[in-house]
């Protein structure tokens, strides 16, 4: 059995100093490893820390039979960089559709301010339900599709096309 075995096997039955010599040992190393995959030293400083708790609470894991010691630790810190790029990206991704999300109704809510308050569509507009308002008015001023605005509000297609109908419907009897 490897030295490193031997630390992960004491670490299992609570010996601290065993985990204070692999971080001694295997901290580089792993640092490297967590640099390339993430490209930013403070995630990959991260990566490695939640690497060794997870390998002082999951060290009862540990099968020499099953593969090198090294090999299991270092599955350790891939996964736990992988988790962390999938938690990136996912953070990326809601921040740009909540950025577009408070673009497009900045668009409309501008686009309805810029009516005149006195003209016959804006009166007829004010008159109808926001969520119908805010669906024919990204409809027609963003060329928004049913199914678009029903994502971009996150409500039932049905309710959108509902509403979109109705409205027009309302507006024609309010213009005529």
């Amino acid at each position: 059995m490897s030295e490193l075995a031997e630390r992960i096997k004491a670490c299992a039955k609570g010996d601290r100093a065993a985990l204070r010599a692999i971080m001694y040992t295997e901290g580089s190393r792993l640092l490297g490893i967590a640099i390339r995959m993430l490209r930013r030293r403070d995630l990959a400083e991260d990566a490695v820390q939640e690497c060794f708790v997870s390998l002082w609470r999951k060290a009862h894991q540990f099968d020499a039979n099953r593969g090198a010691a090294q090999g299991w630790l270092t599955t350790i810190l891939r996964n736990q960089c992988l988790t962390m790029l999938r938690k990136e990206s996912w953070e990326i991704a809601e921040d740009a559709e909540t950025l577009e999300r408070r673009q497009d109704e900045d668009i409309v809510m501008d686009a309805y301010g810029r009516l005149d308050a006195n003209s016959d569509l804006r009166r007829c507009l004010d008159r109808l339900e926001p969520p119908k308002r805010i669906a024919i008015l990204q409809a027609y001023v963003l060329g928004y599709t049913h199914g678009e605005i029903s994502g971009r509000i996150q409500a039932p297609l049905g309710s959108v096309k509902a509403w979109v109908r109705r409205g027009l419907i309302a507006l024609r009897e309010c213009l005529s």
